[in-house]
């Protein structure tokens, strides 16, 4: 469970644990991305959905983005998924979307089990560069 000293962090996992609670394993992902946001709403977390995540390289912006299923507070990354199991995949996307962006805390969540599973990854970036919401 995470702390009161981040609740940005926990009243997301809050609205998602809501979402598993009410609708339980076995839909699309779609399905969770459209309850999660009707969560956020109600829980007055501010979200952008499907918010393009732009990727520099090199210092020049590039053409090609990622597309993060929500950036909640402006600051953490959120990715949702609806597997009968993580692979590993799914984690090491969501790495390269806060390598890629600058951006330092993440979610994922997996909707396709019998109970929620979620995982927070913080990434510090070496050179210090790291997005401010």
């Amino acid at each position: 469970m995470v702390s009161s000293r981040d609740p940005e962090t926990y009243a997301v996992i809050g609205a998602a644990m809501t979402v598993h609670r009410e609708l339980g394993s076995g839909f699309l992902e779609a399905v969770y991305q459209e309850a999660l946001e009707q969560e956020l709403k109600w829980a007055q977390v501010p979200y952008l959905r499907e918010a393009p995540l732009p990727i520099h390289y090199r210092g020049t912006k590039l053409n090609t983005h990622y597309r993060a299923d929500f950036i909640c507070f402006g600051t953490t990354i959120v990715e949702l998924k609806a597997l009968m199991r993580l692979s590993g995949q799914e984690e090491a996307q969501v790495i390269n979307y806060l390598k890629a962006t600058g951006f330092t805390k993440a979610l994922l969540f997996n909707f396709g089990t019998p109970s929620l599973v979620s995982k927070r990854l913080v990434l510090n970036h070496p050179d210090g560069k790291q997005k401010e919401g």
